[in-house]
């Protein structure tokens, strides 16, 4: 059989095109919605600098540019290569893990980057997206009746745990929480009985006391700040109090742009990054914040479409996988600000200032058209040949 893939209409499939013609195979909706949500970003940034471009915005425009180049180039590479390349990605990014016990470089008390001379990676980043690649590659292998194993789940529980451990010795409880919760998606979605939730539940609950042991004081304060923060107003919960009466303050239709009280007086902190959602929130009220959320359900919409529509097992894995892990940035990162659950370094994707966040999120929408562009494809369940 040529190594070509057919569509309904007889002509070739774009997994059989020059990557120049591939580009017109785009979901271009998706990249209109991120280009649209990273263009709030930028004047957000704009804004919190008090109207200026330094430092944040151009710098952002910056990254985005460059992880929109990235995105062209993984959505146009052949999703068979991405799941030839899956475990090498999860090697390499947990290797960066690693390397960050030793050569790692922090700020306020946390070890989290990896400096590459000419920038800084942060590798907790890159794994999330290196994860949802391996286990997507590892459940495509397995047979339905084997997903339903006990023994068949060690291997992607080593997967998730073994990076989490590193992540809560940098420490970094919020990633570490992010690439469990990832883990339990792609579990769900592969076919693993509702009962092995259950019983990973319960024995959660039953290690709390245990853990509670093992945490660091500033986690512990997080949690309790989290259950009582104004029992430390001008302490410990400080931000969350700070966060709740800027979004407040901006009622239904906000104060305006550049109009936030809270954030230039400087009561807001991290207004750039961590709680650049409770800024905007603030300058464009409820009906500004209801049309950013609805601009990411609109993108999640769309991962879940692109998934529904892959014919390869592994193309589905990856695409419910990215569109969850995507979910969980969004969703944290809200719920952070708004004291719904304790304060994690979550960012608010494609708002938030950061590079390895901003790259890593627009390669992870690259693989994400890659499943789209390639639908047509299929993959042997063991990867040894394609099948059309």
């Amino acid at each position: 059989m040529p190594h070509e893939v057919f569509i309904e209409s007889g002509g070739l499939g774009p997994a059989a095109l020059s990557w120049p013609k591939k580009i017109w195979h785009f979901n271009w909706g998706v990249i209109a919605l991120l280009g649209t949500i990273a263009s709030i970003g930028f004047l957000t940034l704009y804004s919190a600098a008090g109207g200026s471009l330094e430092p944040w915005a151009v710098r952002q425009m910056v990254r985005f540019g460059i992880g929109l180049g990235i995105l062209v180039v993984v959505g146009a590479i052949d999703i068979r290569i991405w799941y030839r390349l899956a475990y090498v990605f999860y090697a390499v990014a947990l290797m960066m893990l690693v390397a960050v016990e030793v050569v790692g470089t922090g700020a306020m008390g946390a070890e989290r980057w990896l400096s590459l001379g000419f920038i800084q990676v942060q590798p907790s980043e890159v794994m999330k997206v290196a994860l949802v690649l391996a286990l997507a590659r590892y459940f495509h292998g397995q047979m339905p009746d084997q997903v339903t194993r006990p023994l068949h789940l060690a291997v992607p529980l080593v997967f998730a745990l073994v990076p989490a451990a590193l992540l809560m010795r940098q420490p970094d409880l919020g990633t570490a929480m992010m690439l469990l919760m990832a883990t339990a998606a792609m579990m769900f979605i592969a076919g693993v009985r509702l009962w092995f939730f259950g019983v990973a539940i319960g024995l959660g609950a039953a290690a709390a006391p245990v853990a509670w042991e093992f945490m660091r004081d500033y986690q512990r304060h997080r949690i309790l700040t989290f259950l009582n923060p104004e029992s430390d107003p001008l302490g410990k919960g400080y931000h969350i109090l700070q966060s709740k009466i800027a979004l407040g303050s901006g009622g239904i239709f906000g104060k305006g742009f550049m109009e936030g009280s809270q954030s230039y007086l400087n009561y807001l902190p991290e207004k750039q990054t961590d709680f650049i959602f409770t800024m905007f929130a603030e300058e464009f009220g409820m009906v500004g914040g209801v049309f950013l959320v609805t601009l990411y359900l609109l993108l999640l919409v769309a991962g879940l479409s692109i998934s529904l529509k892959s014919r390869s097992h592994f193309g589905r894995l990856l695409g419910y996988g990215l569109t969850s892990l995507f979910f969980l940035y969004v969703f944290i990162n809200i719920a952070m600000v708004m004291g719904l659950i304790p304060v994690v370094g979550v960012p608010l994707p494609l708002i938030s200032y950061g590079g390895t966040a901003m790259i890593t999120i627009m390669a992870g929408f690259g693989l994400l058209l890659s499943a789209s562009i390639h639908r047509n494809v299929r993959i042997g369940r063991y990867g040894h040949s394609d099948e059309y």
